[in-house]
């Protein structure tokens, strides 16, 4: 009798997990465009301080202390969380200030390009063996690049550095042994030093907005619940899905944030722009063909 294939209850939940997260992360533009008058660096002290205060309860609330008081009592293995925590501080406030100064395409193309470049650091930093394929939409990356360099006359500096900032965060975040959950509450616990000194010289000039009206109080302390509830959505899909499917579901993220550029920022395409984001496109085409002819066969 031929097998019937079923979708799993619990891989339905993981597909509905991941798409919540990935909805949520592609919608971030909307939100951030709030902060106006707010320069993007208090946006992101905020970001970092109510994000571990948030994540501090959660974490007292779900019992889960355990693996990151075990992390903290040993801070010489901290190097690698700090250099974690200063990559994704510098993503996050990137972020924020491309949405800010309506960027947003530059913000989208940064994350169609991470797959590519996290293909690029794994052949560079750790060895491995680009496939034929691979190594194709690498290098139309690297077309799409020169083209807007030759044509537009500028480097898309926020797409590249969104990219290998949160390309080499995942790079480095494989090698610390802590969950999504209490790796972000650790990271956000090494930078709240610095949150609660950069948000007290703020007060002391008279620049800061936090307790200035309402509307400004509410929307900072927001931004840490708003960047926790994605990855806790993520981490329950990565439970129950393959890594193939996240892949896949991946690209909603971008592909929003694209939508949400030119229909409601009215941000411009240009040839040069649109001619970039074909040849990326293409690239992530033959990543994905790669990967899916490359996945672990089920027995």
């Amino acid at each position: 009798m031929p097998r019937t294939h079923s979708v799993s209850p619990d891989a339905s939940k993981g597909v509905g997990f991941g798409l919540a997260a990935y909805l949520m992360w592609g919608c971030f533009p909307l939100f951030f465009a709030l902060f106006e008058g707010i320069p993007a660096y208090e946006v992101l002290i905020h970001r970092v301080l109510w994000s571990c205060v948030f994540l501090m309860g959660l974490v007292t609330l779900m019992r889960r202390w355990s693996p990151v008081s075990a992390a903290l009592r040993h801070p010489r293995r901290l190097g690698r969380v700090l250099a974690c925590a200063v990559l994704i501080g510098a993503n996050w406030g990137l972020y924020i200030y491309a949405v800010e100064t309506r960027q947003v395409l530059q913000a989208s193309l940064g994350y169609f390009l991470t797959p590519l470049i996290n293909v690029l650091l794994g052949m560079l930093v750790l060895r491995e063996r680009m496939l034929p394929l691979q190594g194709v939409a690498v290098a139309l990356a690297g077309v799409a690049i020169a083209i807007q360099l030759m044509m537009l006359g500028e480097v898309p500096w926020i797409s590249l550095a969104l990219a290998f900032s949160f390309g080499t965060y995942g790079l480095l975040r494989k090698q610390v042994p802590l969950d999504g959950l209490s790796g972000l509450l650790v990271e956000t616990l090494l930078l709240m030093p610095f949150g609660l000194l950069a948000l007290a010289w703020l007060s002391e000039l008279g620049m800061s907005h936090f307790l200035a009206d309402h509307r400004s109080t509410l929307l900072l302390i927001a931004s840490g619940v708003i960047t926790a509830l994605p990855l806790l959505a993520f981490a329950g899909a990565a439970r129950r899905l393959r890594l193939g499917t996240l892949g896949f579901l991946m690209y909603l993220n971008p592909s929003i944030q694209f939508l949400i550029a030119l229909v409601v920022f009215n941000e411009p395409l240009t040839p040069a722009q649109l001619a970039t984001f074909m040849l990326i496109w293409c690239g992530l085409a033959l990543y994905s063909w790669t990967a899916w002819q490359n996945r672990p066969q089920e027995s």
